[in-house]
């Protein structure tokens, strides 16, 4: 299995910035392809924030952060990282990691951190 721990949330100003970091856990025969940023407000659904491929290369955004957000990784640590700038109230939601991971030969299996609270105030 993947354990997924995120940090990095927090109150902010808006206008301003966070990098949240969301580092995976696993044990032998589980390999981790796509890892990804989500996140829920209370009383909206939850939403895809930014998509990452195992190589790193190739990264995919939701319109509502396109321009502000950048997700990047560091696979020699297993880690997924969030920067967020420019920061609004309507960014205040948890932000949850997400990783797609083959374990013991079956591929295409999901884990999910806990998350962690992002509010931005007016």
């Amino acid at each position: 299995q993947v354990t997924l721990v995120e940090s990095g949330g927090g109150l902010v100003q808006a206008g301003g910035s966070l990098r949240l970091s969301c580092k995976a856990s696993f044990g032998s025969g589980v390999f981790v392809g796509q890892m990804a940023w989500h996140r829920q407000a209370p009383g909206k659904q939850r939403e895809m924030v930014a998509t990452i491929v195992s190589g790193g290369g190739a990264t995919h955004y939701a319109d509502s952060v396109k321009d502000r957000f950048t997700i990047s990784r560091n696979n020699a640590e297993n880690t997924v990282f969030l920067q967020m700038n420019n920061l609004g109230p309507e960014d205040t939601a948890v932000y949850i990691c997400n990783a797609v991971a083959a374990v013991d030969g079956y591929g295409g299996k999901q884990f999910w951190g806990q998350g962690t609270q992002v509010t931005v105030s007016s």
